[in-house]
């Protein structure tokens, strides 16, 4: 199959919004594509070769791409990199020159997937003094044979901008209707679920169907989607939810981490999939030598400890081990502990389907529990007055709070999904803030007076995983500090755009667009109707949407959940409603 077939689908992709058009589009393109093929495809539709968890890069920064437009063209760089200042994607600069280019060149050779994939590859794995010459070799060899909207595609890909809004649930939606029917989605987002691997749950369809699907199994080195908790308003709402008896945990603040282990084989993985390994090095040393079996697979939450105490410290301390560098030199300044409060796989036995209770006796029966490798503090209540005890102490110990769990025969891990069988609450719940909200970057304010010449102010958005789109619920101007404000250009640029985001429904226009990327933590005093924005538009009053008042960033930077794991609408609106029981909106 030639590259120009999935750059076309990519083309039509682009300039259509609603999902169910978009995931037709998708499906219709995968109709055509050879099984031997299809794996390599579903991972380009979302700009890349491998799952989500292979953490390798092109590392093809704009300029660099620049260059290869400009030697493959034989545009001047300056005129390459000044149009690249007006268009602001280089993609879109490689679609003009290259359309000019062939209007005076008209031989060239067929560009198909494989060779794509085989120099893409060539690309990542370039290393050394000479790997920006190479890089740009086999991106301009490339280009050459490109069409101008192949070119288009493959810049954004290898720059790491596709933007086509096909999001991983547009594609598994794509899939099921490809190779599967409606009534197996739940089973096909499962395996999905387990694996987070897209290209294998295709692949493994088109060419063995269900029964192929029904054979994949949780395994080490395939990270788990991490289950999520619902949250309540008050304890006793909790203890009412879980009929009167559940295990309450204390709730870290710390990053939560997916640990496997198998024969010489360790990895961290974030809840974001990202490889933390070579961050936790004492950790992993530590839980290898404390593991009596073969295999497993355990969660928990890293969390930094005063070095003379013990007592536990703010997540922003244990945010500095994710540094690339000096990790040695970080080891020693940020002590660590991991408390493990689940596991999920042991010696060949996949335990996502066991009860809380089982899974939790295996920790303490597998694990040396000592030194940094500790177990979540847990207890099972019996009303709320233990409840309230329990909480208090957590507070105490410099929890964020704490998460109830069912202890019954359903409470199994559901892989990626949110539900009742967990319910998180934190102190936030029961001071003067409603609660915190993970939000998305999508937009930025210039500043005036003392914030003259910075971003003054961010537009923040909430996810819809219906829709598949963004909506926006607040402007955050509060809550920054100065290292913050300084700092903003280098945290959200990356994700700067000329135009408005494919996926995001706005009312309200900033001086500059981000595409989704950034979440950062927000406490704002009450959810509410708002005109002014567009998340939940209609759904609470017509012509309205939801709103944060009083929105304050708390200085939590969520590097550790994707754009698509932030606060989700639905959640939103399940709080408005526990604030309005008496179903008078506020206005």
């Amino acid at each position: 199959m030639n590259f120009a077939n999935i750059a076309e689908m990519f083309r039509v992709l682009e300039s259509t919004e609603a999902r169910l058009e978009m995931t037709s589009i998708i499906s219709n393109f995968l109709k055509t594509v050879p099984k031997n093929e299809l794996r390599d495809v579903i991972y380009i539709i979302q700009g890349k070769l491998h799952p989500d968890f292979y953490q390798i890069e092109f590392g093809m920064a704009d300029k660099l791409v620049l260059k290869t437009i400009s030697l493959t063209s034989g545009v001047p760089y300056e005129i390459v990199e000044n149009l690249w200042i007006k268009i602001g994607d280089p993609g879109e600069v490689a679609e003009k020159l290259i359309k000019e280019k062939k209007q005076i060149t008209l031989f060239s050779e067929a560009l198909s997937i494989a060779r794509v994939v085989k120099n893409l590859k060539l690309i990542e794995t370039c290393e050394g003094k000479e790997s920006q010459i190479l890089k740009t070799k086999y991106l301009a060899s490339m280009l050459h044979d490109s069409g101008p909207v192949e070119a288009k595609y493959l810049c954004r890909i290898v720059s790491g901008k596709m933007r086509t809004g096909a999001s991983i649930m547009t594609i598994l939606d794509a899939i099921t209707i490809t190779f599967a029917t409606k009534e197996e989605r739940a089973e096909i987002e499962r395996a999905f679920n387990i694996t987070c691997d897209s290209g294998l749950i295709a692949e493994t369809l088109a060419r063995s169907g269900m029964r192929g699907i029904h054979a994949i199994h949780v395994k080490v080195g395939n990270p788990i989607k991490v289950m999520l908790a619902e949250r309540l308003s008050s304890l006793s709402e909790i203890i009412d939810k879980m009929d009167g008896t559940c295990a309450i945990e204390y709730k870290y603040d710390g990053i939560r981490a997916q640990v496997h282990i198998g024969k010489n084989y360790v990895r961290i993985f974030s809840r974001r999939l990202e490889d933390l390994t070579n961050n936790f090095p004492d950790i992993t040393k530590s839980l290898t030598n404390q593991f009596k079996g073969e295999e497993v697979i355990i969660e928990g939450e890293c969390v930094a400890v005063n070095s003379e105490t013990g007592q536990i410290q703010s997540f922003q301390e244990i945010v500095r081990r994710r540094r690339k560098y000096n990790i040695t030199e970080t080891v020693k300044d940020i002590p660590v502990k991991i408390f493990i409060f689940d596991m999920l796989y042991l010696n060949g036995t996949d335990l996502t389907s066991e009860p809380y209770p089982e899974r939790r006796k295996l920790i303490e029966k597998w694990f040396n529990i000592t030194g940094i490798i500790q177990i979540s503090c847990m207890k099972i209540v019996h009303s709320m007055e233990e409840a309230d005890k329990f909480f208090n102490n957590a507070i105490k110990e410099r929890c964020e709070g704490i998460i109830a769990k069912s202890i019954g025969n359903e409470s199994v891990y559901r892989a990626g999904s949110r539900g009742f069988l967990w319910i998180k609450y934190k102190k936030d719940y029961c001071g003067n803030f409603v609660d915190s909200f993970d939000l998305v970057v999508v937009g930025a304010f210039y500043g005036m007076g003392k914030r003259a010449g910075k971003y003054g102010a961010l537009l923040m958005a909430s996810y819809d995983s219906e829709s598949g789109r963004y909506g926006t619920v607040c402007k955050l101007g509060t809550g920054f500090d100065d290292s913050f404000l300084d700092n903003m250009p280098s945290i959200l640029n990356k994700y700067k755009s000329n135009e408005k985001p494919h996926l995001l429904d706005t009312k309200i226009t900033p001086d500059i667009w981000f595409q989704p990327g950034i979440i950062l933590e927000v406490v704002g005093a009450e959810v509410t109707i708002s005109p002014n924005h567009a998340a939940g538009m209609n759904i609470i009053k017509e012509g309205s949407g939801i709103g944060i008042r009083f929105p304050r960033f708390t200085g939590r930077i969520r590097y550790d959940k994707e754009p698509e794991q932030s606060t989700t609408v639905s959640e939103m609106i399940q709080m408005y409603n526990v604030q309005f029981t008496n179903n008078s909106p506020s206005t």
